[in-house]
């Protein structure tokens, strides 16, 4: 209704909508809202019950739900990039925060980054099986290894269970994944260029109770940040300060998270929110089948197969080959990486959980539909990776090339496979700078792939990394640099009908000495 055809003594009937020249007012259902001779509104409150939401799918609810779930996450990353006071996490975004099943599976997460969002799956796991009955309210967990479902050492998992009353076992997890500066190894930053172990890279952790039924385990964190000064040549922990507070922020950011869930669960039940966690679980498995089927059907037509292949090397000649099956019948796909290349002696090696996050973050790209990146993207794939491979390396196999590299290059192979786009970077360009009483560490951007008819973008984070770069004047504030040019490198994307993105170009002035390594 326009309030300015309205007089006194109309009477609207709730749902209602009574819109004037300054203001928008709603009437509920089973309210009811008169114009007074004054010209004021008077509404009477009904006593209409509210609908009761049921477990049986309702695809209004669930469009709710998910946006619930996703607004959880990135309440949770909003606490965690307020709270932190490292440039790493607060300026550089480099951190992810998501909501996970009683299974372990993720069910939905704020646009953070994505090679963070398909590993932490598998990190919540690897700690519910672990743990096992050993999970109690209060305690929260701390994990990094690549056996564990981490991606590189520097990015510092922390899991936190959420207890509901009257249940023993927990109802979902939260966790975030941070990029910490530095947590020792063999240079400054905990990203070294040249390592051959994964001792060589920083502090490992498997599974630690980094709050015990309440209390912050600040003890033995520091024994375990200190721990890779041991190695001869390696160095603990540069900067404990920041590792502390950044943990703390973390932990602070899951326990928001906690009261969030809770709030959920009080308002439409354990039974309700649980149901359409699945059903948010199971419409993107839908979207992906639909999407694979439809792939199929072209690849049909235009080859007479449904089978998609394609190789791409890495720097040192490494292949990363990939064939897809598509059952068109069913919507499913089998993902096999036989014949990638061995291990590497150096440290492009990436961990099981960094090649489930690119076929997650490629599958979710493809979609055509707005669904929640989670574990319901993966329900329709079979993934296949030799063992002994750069895909599923050693426990003690160097790995901190393969989460910023490698995961790039997967994204290209399976981009490739599809026809979706060309190629990006191939990596995530990498700098770290410091000595013994800082470190700093940032993602160069770089040009993005074109596609059959689009140019691709120039000078942007693309693919698994989705940081920002540190503004210049904090850079310049914080750290013992000069930041002399930051610019697009012009006509660098290529020639063709339709380019890629172009590079950029990043030079920088050291006031003093310090070690830099550039992995790239």
């Amino acid at each position: 209704y326009s309030l300015e055809q309205l007089g006194a003594g109309h009477c609207m009937s709730g749902p209602a909508i009574l819109i004037g020249a300054n203001s928008t007012i709603v009437v509920e259902p089973g309210c009811e809202a008169v114009i007074l001779s004054s010209g004021d509104i008077s509404i009477k409150v009904g006593e209409a019950g509210t609908k009761v939401v049921g477990t049986e799918l309702d695809t209004i609810q669930l469009s709710i739900f998910s946006h619930r779930f996703m607004s959880i996450a990135e309440q949770m990353g909003r606490v965690l990039q307020r709270t932190a006071i490292s440039t790493n996490i607060k300026e550089r975004l480099d951190f992810s925060c998501a909501v996970f099943g009683p299974d372990g599976g993720l069910v939905a997460n704020a646009p953070h980054i994505p090679v963070h969002l398909g590993a932490m799956q598998e990190t919540v796991q690897y700690q519910m099986r672990v743990l096992d009955d050993d999970l109690h309210e209060g305690d929260v967990i701390l994990c990094n290894h690549p056996s564990a479902g981490g991606s590189h050492l520097p990015d510092l998992t922390v899991i936190t269970p959420v207890f509901y009353s009257g249940q023993k076992k927990p109802v979902f997890f939260v966790a975030c994944r941070g990029h910490h500066a530095d947590i020792g190894g063999i240079t400054p930053g905990s990203m070294p260029p040249h390592s051959h172990s994964l001792l060589q890279e920083g502090m490992c952790v498997k599974s630690f109770k980094l709050v015990n039924r309440g209390v912050f385990q600040e003890e033995g964190l520091v024994q375990l940040l200190m721990e890779p000064g041991k190695l001869p040549g390696s160095s603990g922990t540069r900067n404990l300060h920041d590792n502390l507070s950044d943990l703390r922020a973390q932990v602070a950011a899951n326990q928001k998270g906690i009261s969030l869930v809770h709030l959920l669960i009080d308002v439409y039940g354990l039974d309700v929110v649980q149901a359409y966690m699945k059903h948010i679980q199971s419409n993107a498995e839908v979207a992906v089948r639909e999407m694979l089927q439809e792939i199929a059907s072209l690849s049909k037509t235009r080859t007479g197969s449904t089978v998609l292949q394609a190789v791409d090397h890495l720097d040192d000649g490494s292949p990363i080959a990939l064939k897809v099956t598509i059952d068109a019948a069913t919507g499913s796909a089998v993902f096999d990486f036989s014949g990638t290349g061995p291990e590497v002696y150096g440290n492009c090696n990436a961990p099981r959980a960094v090649v489930l996050s690119a076929i997650i973050y490629c599958l979710r790209c493809m979609v055509g539909h707005d669904v929640p990146l989670n574990q319901g993207c993966l329900a329709p794939v079979k993934v296949i990776i030799p063992k002994g491979s750069l895909l599923a390396p050693s426990d003690t196999a160097a790995v901190v090339g393969g989460n910023v590299l490698t995961s790039q290059r997967l994204v290209d192979v399976v981009f490739k496979a599809f026809q979706a786009c060309a190629a990006s970077q191939g990596c995530m360009n990498n700098i770290t700078f410091g000595d013994e009483v800082v470190g700093y560490y940032e993602t160069v951007a770089g040009g993005a792939g074109a596609g059959p008819r689009w140019h691709g973008r120039s000078g942007v984070h693309s693919h698994m990394t989705n940081t920002r770069i540190t503004d210049p004047e904090i850079l310049e504030r914080r750290y013992p640099v000069v930041l002399k040019q930051f610019a697009l490198r012009a006509g660098s994307g290529g020639d063709g009908e339709w380019h890629g993105g172009d590079g950029v170009v990043r030079e920088m002035l050291f006031r003093r000495p310090v070690t830099l390594s550039v992995l790239t």
